[in-house]
């Protein structure tokens, strides 16, 4: 069944009792290439959701995109890179797939599993290679081998995932658009369920026959012999919030989680209040019904004097949490419209993962807070 975020659940979040994450230091390492920005990152997992080891390498996944000193034309360059942590560094490896004569322009966020002999990268085919700039979308997905080095190698051209649409989800096939207004179709995670090894995508998604244009919902699809086929969504926001990004669910201790992030700039006027964050509801079952974590769905947010310096939040079964420095060091103050003054905020690294402490339905940063 589909369970409602519901405006009920929004209204209670209180301000002075958002948990916050600790403010992010000035001196962020930065071992990764300074020519290039980073963001929406995510790692290769093995099949039950916890971070891999592939011959004793931990690798991840991060959208990147020249850095030409304005941060909002990162999303139209955006390209998968593989990038490796070793001893809390992180190590630019180069583009995860190699070029392919596709009919889309760009690779948005998405996730990997690996089985110990390959990796399957699921990721969003961003715009279309007939006119550039669009916000077209579609789940896509690319699989390798592992080699002797533990790297991915010998990837076959990304196929699409979903060949069937379903009448509960809105078509993402607008070329115009607005960030945070656009429908979505975008961002699948792999999970596989522990209570019978049945494998879905779970992707961020825009509800069909909404009330309201505020309509962002968690999609779900689930693996056939016939290939992926949509299910009803798990979750929607209508007349709540209009993007529910990266969703994707966590199975602990006998209960599923379902994990977004979204930005205050996305919720409804009357919503205003609600910050920057991860959220999330938890189910029984797979399938729901799903309950509102912390009694609102907030999980954490960013520190007041500084709402904007993390966003993207991923959480793995260690409940870690993965996210990159947006922008950070404004101190209260709001971003410059100037756009080169408005660069020299900006991070486009990764952040300090983090870890989460689940009890039930409650949902908290662990103390300390950084991994």
């Amino acid at each position: 069944m589909t369970t409602a975020w519901t405006a009920d659940c929004v209204r209670k979040i209180d301000a002075s009792h958002i948990p916050r994450i600790p403010i992010i230091k000035e001196d962020v390492p930065r071992t990764l290439d300074t020519g290039r920005v980073y963001w929406d990152m995510w790692p290769i997992q093995d099949r039950d959701g916890f971070v891999a080891s592939i011959r004793g390498r931990e690798l991840w996944m991060a959208l990147s995109a020249p850095d030409r000193g304005d941060p909002g034309l990162r999303h139209f360059e955006a390209k998968i890179r593989l990038i490796e942590r070793q001893s809390g560094n992180w190590i630019d490896l180069g583009d995860a797939l190699p070029h392919f004569a596709v009919d889309y322009e760009r690779e948005w966020a998405g996730s990997a599993v690996t089985d110990g002999e390959g990796v399957t990268l699921y990721f969003t085919a961003a715009g279309t290679d007939q006119r550039s700039g669009g916000y077209q979308q579609r789940l896509v997905e690319s699989h390798a081998i592992i080699g002797p080095d533990g790297l991915p190698d010998g990837w076959n051209e990304p196929c699409g995932s979903i060949k069937e649409f379903a009448p509960e989800y809105m078509l993402a096939d607008a070329h115009e658009g607005e960030a945070g207004k656009i429908k979505a179709f975008r961002d699948p995670a792999y999970f596989r369920d522990p209570a019978d090894g049945q494998e879905y995508l779970i992707f961020t998604a825009s509800l069909a026959g909404a009330g309201s244009e505020y309509n962002g919902a968690v999609g779900i699809a689930r693996l056939t012999d016939d290939g992926w086929k949509l299910l009803p969504p798990l979750i929607h926001a209508d007349g709540v919030n209009n993007e529910l990004e990266r969703a994707h669910v966590v199975y602990h201790k006998g209960f599923y989680y379902a994990f977004w992030a979204t930005q205050s700039s996305t919720f409804a006027p009357d919503f205003s209040h609600a910050p920057n964050g991860l959220y999330g509801m938890v189910s029984d079952s797979l399938l729901g019904e799903y309950r509102p974590l912390n009694g609102t769905g907030l999980v954490l947010a960013n520190p007041d004097v500084e709402p904007l310096q993390s966003y993207s939040w991923f959480v793995t079964r260690e409940l870690l949490v993965s996210s990159f420095v947006d922008f950070h060091g404004l101190q209260g103050q709001q971003v410059p419209e100037d756009v080169a003054e408005a660069n020299q905020y900006f991070g486009g690294v990764p952040a300090p993962l983090l870890k989460l402490v689940i009890d039930g339905d409650r949902c908290e940063l662990a103390e300390p807070a950084f991994a």
